[in-house]
C-alpha cells in the first residue's frame, strides 16, 4: 500500500515538473525566439564568423541607449516649458554642449589614432562613461538645472568617440566578399531599427518620471560595455596601419586634400546634407510646436515628421546595401540634386505634406550620400590609412550638423523662410562640390578598387 502511494506521488510530481517545463518553455519562447531571430539576422552571410555580427549588435545597443537619453532631454529641455523658454533652453544647450563639442570633435579622431591596440576598451569606456553620465543627469533632469548641460556634453563626446572607433573597426571585421559599404549599411540599419524600437520604450518610461529613461539608458550602456569586450580580438590589431597625414602643403590644420578630388568634394556635399539634417531637426521642432500640422497636435506633428525622416534614412541605408558601389560620385550628385529640388519646392509651396516629404527626402539622401562617401574613401584612400581618414571625415560631418542646428535655432519661425534657408544650404554645397564630383567621375579613380 505504501509503495503504491509512493509511486502515485512520484507520478504526480513528474507530471507537475513536465507541466512546469512546458509552461516555462511557452513563456520563454517569445523572448528566446526573438533573440535567435535577431542573432540569425546579424550573423548572416559570414558576419558571425568574421566578428561583424557582434559589432552590429553593439551598434544597436548604442543607438538604443542614445535615444533614451534624447527622450529624457527632450522632455526636460523642450516639452516641459513654453515655446519661448524652450528656445532659450535649447540655445543654452547648444552653447554649453554643442559649441565646446565643435572644438573637441576634431581632436577625438587623432587622439584615438594613438591607441589602435585598445579599441575594444575605448568602445567599452565610451559605454561606461555614458552610463555614469546618465545617472548623473537623472538627478538634474527634473529641474533642468545647469549641471545637466556639462553631463550632456560628456555624453556627446563619448558618443562621438564610440562612433569614430566603430568606423575604424569595421574594415577589420569584413566577411569574405563583403564591401565596406554593405558592412556599414548593415551596421547603420541595425542602429536605426534599435533606435525606432527604443524610442517608444523611452517615452513610456518618461511617463513614470523624467529620470526613468536615463535609468533605462544606464542599463543599456552597461550591457554595451560587456558586449564591447566580447568583440573579436582582431579589433585591437593595428597590423599594417599608419596614421593618416591628410595635408601635403605644410598647412597647420588637417585637411582632406591628399585623398583625392572625389573624396574632398564628396565630403563637401555630405556636409551640406548633414547641415540640412541638423537644421531641420531644430527648426521644425520649434515651428511645428508653434504651428502644428493641420488637425494634429504639436507632439503628433513632430512624430509624423520624425517618422518620415527615420523611414527615409532606413530606406536609404537598405537601398545602399543592395546597390553596387559603382559611380558613387554620380550618386552623391543625384542625392544632393534631389534634396535641393524638394527643399526648393517646400519653400515655394510650403505645407505640412511638403515638410513631411522633405524630412523623408533628407533621411534618404543623407544615407545614400554617406554610403557613397564611404565607398570613395575605400576606393581612393590606401588601406593602411583608410581607418584614420574615416575617423576624420566623420568628425567634420558632425561639425556641419552642429552648424546647421545652430542656424535652425536662430531663425524666425517662418515656414517658407526656413525652407528657403534649407535650400540655400544645399545650393551652397552643390556649388562647391558638383562640378568636381562630375569631373572626377569622368576621369575615373586614380586608385581603382573593388568596393
Amino acid at each position: 500500500m505504501a509503495t503504491a502511494r509512493s509511486s502515485g506521488s512520484s507520478d504526480e510530481s513528474g507530471r507537475l515538473r513536465r507541466a512546469g517545463r512546458t509552461v516555462g518553455r511557452a513563456l520563454h519562447l517569445p523572448f528566446t525566439g526573438t533573440a535567435r531571430s535577431i542573432r540569425k539576422a546579424t550573423h548572416a552571410h559570414g558576419a558571425g564568423e568574421s566578428g561583424l555580427g557582434k559589432l552590429i549588435e553593439l551598434h544597436a545597443v548604442n543607438g538604443a541607449g542614445d535615444v533614451m537619453i534624447t527622450v529624457a532631454l527632450a522632455s526636460t529641455v523642450f516639452f516641459s516649458v513654453p515655446t519661448d523658454q524652450a528656445r532659450g533652453r535649447v540655445a543654452l544647450y547648444l552653447a554649453i554642449t554643442m559649441a565646446p563639442f565643435t572644438l573637441l570633435a576634431p581632436v577625438i579622431g587623432p587622439l584615438l589614432d594613438r591607441m589602435p591596440h585598445g579599441r575594444r576598451a575605448a568602445m567599452a569606456g565610451a559605454m561606461v562613461a555614458r552610463a555614469l553620465l546618465a545617472l548623473t543627469m537623472s538627478g538634474a533632469v527634473a529641474t533642468g538645472g545647469l549641471e545637466l548641460y556639462p553631463a550632456a556634453l560628456g555624453v556627446l563626446v563619448a558618443s562621438k568617440a564610440y562612433g569614430v572607433v566603430r568606423s575604424a573597426v569595421v574594415p577589420r571585421l569584413l566577411p569574405p566578399r563583403f564591401s565596406l559599404v554593405k558592412a556599414n549599411s548593415r551596421v547603420t540599419l541595425a542602429g536605426l531599427l534599435a533606435t525606432g524600437a527604443a524610442a517608444p520604450i523611452g517615452a513610456g518610461l518618461s511617463r513614470i518620471g523624467p529620470e526613468w529613461p536615463l535609468y533605462g539608458a544606464f542599463c543599456v550602456f552597461v550591457a554595451g560595455m560587456f558586449l564591447a569586450f566580447s568583440l573579436d580580438p582582431k579589433v585591437d590589431s593595428a597590423k599594417g596601419e599608419t596614421k593618416a597625414r591628410l595635408s601635403d602643403r605644410g598647412e597647420p590644420k588637417p585637411s582632406l586634400r591628399t585623398v583625392g578630388v572625389s573624396v574632398q568634394n564628396g565630403l563637401y556635399a555630405n556636409a551640406a546634407l548633414r547641415a540640412l539634417s541638423g537644421f531641420l531637426i531644430f527648426f521644425l521642432a520649434f515651428l511645428l510646436r508653434e504651428h502644428p500640422l493641420s488637425g494634429q497636435s504639436a507632439a503628433v506633428s513632430l512624430g509624423i515628421v520624425g517618422v518620415s525622416a527615420g523611414v527615409g534614412n532606413a530606406l536609404g541605408t537598405a537601398v545602399g546595401s543592395l546597390l553596387r558601389a559603382r559611380g558613387p560620385e554620380v550618386l552623391i550628385v543625384t542625392m544632393l540634386t534631389i534634396a535641393l529640388g524638394v527643399a526648393a519646392l517646400s519653400a515655394a509651396f510650403f505645407s505640412g505634406v511638403m515638410v513631411a516629404v522633405l524630412g523623408a527626402t533628407a533621411g534618404l539622401t543623407q544615407a545614400l550620400a554617406k554610403l557613397s562617401l564611404d565607398a570613395m574613401i575605400q576606393r581612393d584612400v590606401p588601406e593602411e590609412v583608410r581607418t584614420s581618414a574615416f575617423a576624420r571625415s566623420e568628425t567634420l560631418l558632425q561639425v556641419a550638423w552642429v552648424l546647421g542646428g545652430a542656424i535652425g535655432i536662430a531663425l524666425p519661425l517662418n515656414g517658407a523662410l526656413g525652407m528657403s534657408v534649407a535650400a540655400s544650404l544645399l545650393a551652397l554645397g552643390a556649388a562647391v562640390s558638383v562640378r568636381g564630383l562630375l569631373g572626377a567621375a569622368r576621369r575615373g579613380s586614380p586608385r581603382p578598387r573593388v568596393a
